[in-house]
């Protein structure tokens, strides 16, 4: 079992930048594939950022491109996504996943990732 807790999140006003943690325990693996997803209400989950722990490959929603960067820190088993010009539609609530035998790949849909945290909430006020 893998156990991923988040932290980061907040209230932060249009133009600011928050930092999201997902700190990793449990079993793991250097082939997992690591993502940040995010859920509005009423909304569905919707893929944010991914990044491969074995290849330290990276992709990124189109709507966050060149706003959000993710990153891990393999030493401290933690993974971040830095979220730079917040909007107020980048409020949501913000999950850390896993994927286990990702062979080197990222992966974009929810369905492909096994574990989840309990999310962080992050509010962009106008």
């Amino acid at each position: 079992q893998v156990q991923l807790v988040e932290s980061g999140g907040g209230l932060v006003q249009a133009g600011g930048s928050l930092r999201l943690s997902c700190a990793i325990s449990g079993r793991t693996f250097s082939n997992y594939c690591m993502g940040w997803f995010r859920q509005a209400p009423g909304k569905e989950r919707e893929f944010v950022a991914a990044i491969n722990w074995l290849s330290d490959s990276k992709a990124y929603a189109d709507s966050v491109k060149g706003r959000f960067f993710i990153s891990k820190d393999s030493a401290k088993n933690t993974l971040y996504l830095e979220m730079n010009s917040l909007k107020p539609e980048d409020t949501a609530v913000y999950y850390c996943t896993a994927r286990r035998g990702s062979a080197g790949g990222t992966y974009s849909r929810a369905s492909d990732y096994d574990y989840w945290g309990q999310g962080t909430q992050v509010t962009v006020s106008s």
